[in-house]
């Protein structure tokens, strides 16, 4: 019951959200807003995320996971109801901040919840599978906007629709009974630091990951005008790099999941996907003599973030638990997110300066960085 909750509020929750991201942009334009103003709109539900992050196991501990959950399903649903009956520009700004916040609460939340309520031997399967459920919302919530149309009060109302069925499911979510340690594990900055010394190593993967699914996502239109395509197949190189990401979440689970000494399995598929990494920025540097190169080694490089992300978050969803699960999950999302804002901050420049040699050795770089690391806590057996 536990994980269909939360498999049932996370696909509602986030369908409504990815409806409405594009949606408020679309709104913010027919005001007449600036690209620059509907940019820092667009930002506010990062700063959300990055705002509450280092604090979310201080605020579970504060009000249990189950409550925090609840204001984590019922924010959204109240900054919807708000952009349904204002149109003042600083109001938007302000709902949209609590949206983030708690967008940043329900990302670590159900990634320890789901870690909580998986059978042991099945932890990577029910990690892929909600990391396959959250690729498909990125999908079905603009895919409704397209089908509804952004005209009039009907694109709000499904919002509010859809968000309010997600908080139905939160309510279905049991108790989860408190852990001994978890009145003693520090919380906060504290706790984070503790966190980031217990599982270093897994925090590196989970940065690259980000770096390779969720950065260079961001900036593959301007890799693919840099190199000749043309607008419209620059765009799909988006969809390309989705699809990878969505299709290896649940095979990469399961394969972690046969392993008879798990720890050492999860950080053999961590190295060999880094590696797979590696090798498909080194093909990066083949683009210019044969250009088609580019679409299977974007689907590569985000199929092996993707994996990273699953690997990692499988990693510590069975070594902690209570706060101490929070806290470390809280470090991964943090660690993915600033992947994500490193690669495609840098990587706009890297393509304006050298698309077919500077931005393919950034990546081979930070791939073998990766790759370093992890082959020697494999062998020394560090965490």
């Amino acid at each position: 019951m536990g994980l269909l909750a939360v498999f049932g509020s996370t696909l509602f929750q986030l369908s409504g959200v990815f409806m409405l991201s594009p949606l408020m942009l679309v709104l913010l334009t027919q005001r007449e807003v600036s690209t620059s103003v509907a940019g820092l709109f667009a930002a506010t539900t990062w700063l959300g995320i990055f705002i509450v992050t280092p604090f979310a196991s201080a605020l579970t501990r504060r009000w249990g996971q189950r409550r925090t959950m609840w204001f984590a399903s019922g924010a959204p649903l109240l900054a919807a109801i708000g952009f349904l009956t204002t149109d003042a520009l600083w109001l938007w700004f302000a709902l949209e901040l609590l949206a983030g916040v708690a967008g940043g609460l329900r990302w670590v939340l159900a990634e320890a919840f789901i870690a909580e309520f998986s059978p042991s031997d099945r932890l990577g399967r029910y990690i892929g599978i909600y990391a396959t459920m959250v690729g498909a919302t990125f999908i079905i919530g603009p895919t409704l906007l397209a089908w509804v149309g952004p005209e009039g009060h009907a694109a709000l109302g499904w919002v509010i629709a859809l968000l309010g069925v997600g908080l139905a499911w939160t309510a279905l979510i049991p108790v989860v009974p408190p852990h001994a340690e978890s009145a003693q594990a520090p919380v906060g900055l504290r706790g984070l630091w503790l966190a980031v010394r217990s599982h270093p190593v897994i925090m590196l993967a989970g940065f690259i990951g980000g770096f390779f699914e969720l950065g260079l996502a961001s900036i593959l239109p301007l890799y693919g005008l840099a190199i000749g395509l043309g607008a419209a197949a620059a765009a799909l190189l988006i969809s390309v790099s989705g699809l990878g990401s969505t299709l290896i979440a649940i095979p990469v689970g399961m394969v972690a999941d046969r392993f008879t000494d798990k720890v050492r399995g999860r950080r053999t598929l961590m190295a060999l996907c880094v590696a797979i990494a590696l090798l498909a920025a080194c093909g990066l540097l083949l683009v210019a003599q044969a250009q088609w190169l580019a679409w299977p080694i974007v689907f590569v490089l985000g199929a092996a973030g993707s994996s990273l992300y699953t690997l990692s978050m499988t990693d510590i969803g069975a070594r902690e638990q209570g706060i101490t699960l929070v806290n470390s999950t809280a470090v991964l999302v943090l660690n993915y997110t600033l992947g994500g804002l490193v690669a495609s901050a840098m990587s706009g420049a890297l393509i304006e300066w050298s698309p077919l040699a500077g931005f393919p050795l950034v990546l081979i770089a930070v791939a073998a960085t990766g790759l370093v690391a992890l082959l020697r806590t494999r062998r020394s057996g560090r965490p």
